[in-house]
């Protein structure tokens, strides 16, 4: 059985998370957990993330409706890292963006690439 104490988490808990669209393999998004959001992802199927400016559990969706229901998390080889592959309905990113990464520097400038969703 896993056991969430057993990631490696930083000097306040915390652990980073990529979120990547399952079908599509677009990096979404990052986020932090700890050990709790990690136990209560993987019981409730519903992506759970710690909010560092908030100290609170930020379920993804639960206001904007935006939810991010878990295929699978993975953990990297070193421990300190997860991997969540998700089914995401609607943008991830809280500029209403379908992913966070929306800024591509090319030749030296920052240009943005992905518009916000209607």
């Amino acid at each position: 059985m896993f056991d969430p104490a057993s990631l490696k988490y930083d000097a306040n808990g915390l652990i980073p998370v990529i979120a990547q669209d399952a079908s599509s393999s677009e990096v979404l998004m990052m986020a932090w957990m700890n050990a709790e959001a990690v136990t209560r992802t993987l019981q409730t199927g519903r992506v759970t993330y710690w909010s560092r400016s908030r100290k609170s559990f930020w379920i993804k969706g639960e206001s904007s409706g935006h939810v991010q229901e878990l295929v699978e998390l993975r953990v990297d080889c070193d421990r300190d890292c997860l991997l969540a592959l998700v089914r995401q309905t609607g943008p991830a990113c809280h500029t209403n963006r379908r992913s966070c990464f929306y800024t591509a520097i090319r030749e030296g400038e920052e240009i943005e690439i992905m518009r916000p969703m209607v």
